[in-house]
């Protein structure tokens, strides 16, 4: 059946969401944003870093022919205002919430919200180099982790849901592999 699903609360998760929503839903179904791709852009100073040693979590960023899958979580009405304002604690770390057509498989549709961290915040760090993406998670940790932990639990969510994402997967399999030997001054080999 195609056409418009009912009209509820829907929540769209794209990334910690995907396996620790920590709030009570009613449905959770497969779903799609267009218009929109997953990037490790935003510091994390309150989960998966520190103000002194931001984590890099993700947010969405418009792109033009992009399609991010996620999930897609409908509330119960009756609790759907109690969730809202525990998901505006725990994104308070620079997101906003804004409304957004989600796309599911049956190509149903409804209008939910997903949380999405833009330019303007303080913790936005925005795009660098693959490698320099995978240092800085590598570095860091916070109260609700490793930041390395959240890069893996997001790619086994998308392994495990059949979606593809070449930025996420990048960036898992340069924590995979060996770190990087150290460079710096050669001690104690006399060389100068």
């Amino acid at each position: 059946m195609s056409g418009r699903a009912d009209d509820r609360c829907w929540i769209f998760g794209y990334g910690s969401l995907l396996w620790r929503p920590g709030f009570p839903f009613v449905e959770r179904r497969p779903a799609a944003v267009e218009g929109w791709a997953r990037r490790f852009w935003q510091g994390s100073t309150d989960h998966r870093g520190t103000p002194g040693a931001p984590g890099r979590v993700l947010t969405l960023v418009p792109e033009p022919g992009a399609l991010c899958r996620g999930v897609a979580y409908r509330l119960d009405r009756e609790a759907a205002s109690g969730v809202i304002d525990g998901l505006e604690v725990r994104e308070k770390g620079g997101y906003r919430r804004r409304r957004a057509r989600l796309i599911f498989p049956d190509a149903e549709s409804a209008t939910g919200w997903v949380y999405v961290a833009t330019p303007g915040n303080p913790d936005y760090l925005g795009p660098a180099a693959l490698d320099e993406i995978a240092g800085q998670v590598r570095r860091s940790r916070g109260p609700s982790g490793d930041n390395v932990e959240y890069v893996l639990e997001l790619a086994r969510s998308l392994r495990d849901m059949g979606a593809e994402d070449a930025h996420v997967f990048a960036i898992e399999a340069l924590l995979r592999a060996p770190p990087p030997p150290r460079t710096g001054p050669e001690r104690g080999c006399g060389l100068r």
